[in-house]
């Protein structure tokens, strides 16, 4: 189903990459274009110890690999914003980049 809708355009991403039932094997076995990095990565990733900003720089790396954007979730401040930029990130989303809003006001 996933690769018929690839073939049909549409673009796949798997989200909240990192956490619960998400594995590595997807990476190879979907047909995906994208990985959005759950939130939990994210979240004060400008004051996170080394451990945590070498974790997400290899999940980056991997993605580039693959040639799959990157979207970090939760982006809440700007200092999340510009270390996400720093380590790599092709999008993000979150209270910092834009509210939620009714589909009219879009």
């Amino acid at each position: 189903t996933l690769v018929r809708l690839k073939q049909m355009g549409v673009s796949i991403s798997v989200d909240d990459f990192g956490t619960g039932y998400s594995s590595l094997s997807y990476l190879a076995r979907l047909p995906i274009q994208g990985l959005k990095i759950d939130q939990r990565f994210v979240h004060e990733i400008d004051q996170a110890p080394a451990a945590k900003r070498r974790l997400l720089h290899s999940l980056l790396s991997l993605a580039r690999e693959l040639l799959v954007k990157t979207v970090a979730e939760g982006i809440e401040t700007a200092a999340e914003a510009r270390a996400c930029a720093e380590l790599g990130f092709t999008h993000g989303q979150g209270f910092h980049v834009g509210r939620p809003r009714p589909i009219e006001q879009l």
